[in-house]
């Protein structure tokens, strides 16, 4: 018998157009006008899976001279002659990565190039330099909200109208409740249903919708 491809194929690399921006969409907009050069300092800032990472990594994605760093292991080596970069959790900066940070901000400043950074609050509530809160509350900041179920079913609607996949709201619903993890495994998770609906050659209905998550949740016990 032919193997099953049930499992969960690794995510697409983020982008700003596959972003599900639900209540977040100020902070897409304001990512895609640093590009163009609008406003070049954003701030985002929110609770853990709320998006911060995926932005920033699809907004040190969208150039060539750009690197995305989280803060808890930054290699400040690398920052030389960027146009861009991207800082994740701000917050977990020791002492030399805040002052290779307040550096690195002015450099883009005077050069032209773009900063986009994030953590759990605003600057002004870090416990961060004074003036490295300053630099990073100097342009644009915004709050991240995360999805609610109904973002959530609407990603899932719009990603399976796309694959061509017919889904009721029960079966949404149930995806929901049993995957409850982040858009990228929603969306992984539905993708492997779809193979397996095309192997078993059986419609999307809920009883197979429960049968291939309950092997995807097999699988991943496994693991």
């Amino acid at each position: 018998m032919q193997q099953l491809l049930l499992e969960l194929a690794p995510p697409p690399p983020p982008t700003l157009d596959n972003f599900s921006p639900g209540k977040n969409g100020a902070a897409l907009r304001a990512l895609r006008e640093a590009l163009e050069g609008g406003e070049r300092f954003v701030f985002l800032w929110g609770p853990g899976g709320s998006g911060k990472t995926h932005l920033l990594r699809a907004f040190a994605g969208a150039r060539r001279a750009a690197e995305y760093m989280r803060a808890s292991n930054a290699d400040w080596s690398r920052v030389s002659g960027l146009e861009l970069a991207a800082v994740d959790d701000v917050s977990r900066l020791d002492d030399s990565g805040q002052i290779a940070l307040f550096d690195l901000c002015n450099r883009l400043r005077v050069s032209g190039g773009a900063l986009a950074a994030s953590g759990e609050a605003p600057p002004a509530r870090l416990a961060l330099r004074a003036d490295l809160r300053s630099r990073l509350a100097s342009g644009i900041v915004l709050q991240l909200h995360p999805l609610s179920d109904e973002d959530k079913a609407a990603a899932l609607y719009a990603h399976a109208a796309g694959r061509g996949i017919a889904l009721d709201g029960e079966l949404i619903r149930y995806l929901l409740m049993h995957f409850d993890r982040d858009m990228g495994t929603q969306i992984a998770a539905l993708d492997a249903v779809d193979r397996y609906s095309l192997q078993r050659k059986r419609p999307i209905t809920l009883p197979l919708l429960k049968e291939a998550l309950s092997l995807l949740d097999a699988d991943s016990a496994k693991r």
